[in-house]
């Protein structure tokens, strides 16, 4: 790869589970755009993947595929380094079914760098302010455990981005949440904006409010019909 052309992303992001509720999911934010388009993977009931630094798509697709086929985090990690061919650059966090986390930072990747791995977490960032905005993000996940899950990841970008951030600045952030369903139970993006974390958090109150019902009114594989009952409706179809 030309390395003009290699797709940076600067990030700091949370993955993580939920044991209660099923859920997994991530939370990130970066200076450059889009990043909730290359960064971010999950899947109902197999695990999530984040992908930064020299971002490979590639490794958050081979990784939940790895992780359905049973690999523990740390295995599926391994494997994906083994055959990656810059791994020194590459910052990778895992977490599987079992709620067991794995992390890699490559010895290239932008300072500051690093991850940390909690209960049913993991945190990590480059080119970022400092070893803190990691810290606060972890502290911040566990002081909410209980709590509604993917307000649980909010919380932890918000702790991060106050804690420094991306030492360039402020361009996008995402909010990445599956349940038990092949589509996502929530999928926000904010690809450019100059406060990122605050618009994701203007935009989760909304769809907190006026969408996730009907989300989790959708029909499942359990269900194929949902739920239709009329205070779903009305909370989607304005009266006259």
């Amino acid at each position: 790869m030309n390395p003009k052309l290699a797709l940076e992303y600067n990030t700091f992001s949370i993955a993580a589970h939920d044991p209660e509720s099923g859920m997994f999911g991530i939370a990130t934010s970066t200076k450059t755009p889009a990043v909730g388009a290359m960064c971010v993977y999950a899947r109902a009931g197999v695990g999530a993947v984040v992908t930064q630094a020299r971002t490979n798509p590639l490794l958050g697709i081979d990784g939940i595929d790895l992780l359905e086929k049973g690999y523990p985090a740390e295995d599926a990690i391994s494997m994906l380094l083994h055959l990656d061919l810059q791994p020194e650059r590459r910052q990778l966090l895992i977490v599987d079914s079992e709620g067991h986390c794995a992390a890699h930072t490559g010895d290239e990747s932008e300072e500051w760098r690093g991850h940390l791995c909690g209960r049913n977490h993991v945190v990590g960032g480059n080119l970022l302010v400092g070893q803190r905005t990691v810290e606060a993000m972890s502290e911040s996940f566990t002081e909410s455990e209980g709590s509604y899950f993917p307000g649980r990841l909010l919380l932890a970008l918000e702790a991060g981005q106050a804690a420094g951030g991306d030492r360039r600045g402020r361009q996008s952030a995402a909010l990445y949440v599956v349940r038990d369903t092949p589509y996502p139970y929530l999928d926000l993006r904010v690809d450019e904006h100059p406060e990122p974390v605050a618009e994701l958090r203007r935009i989760y109150g909304v769809v907190r409010k006026d969408l996730v019902p009907f989300i989790e009114a959708l029909p499942t594989r359990g269900d194929t019909e949902g739920f239709t009952g009329e205070d779903i409706r009305g909370t989607l179809i304005p009266e006259d």
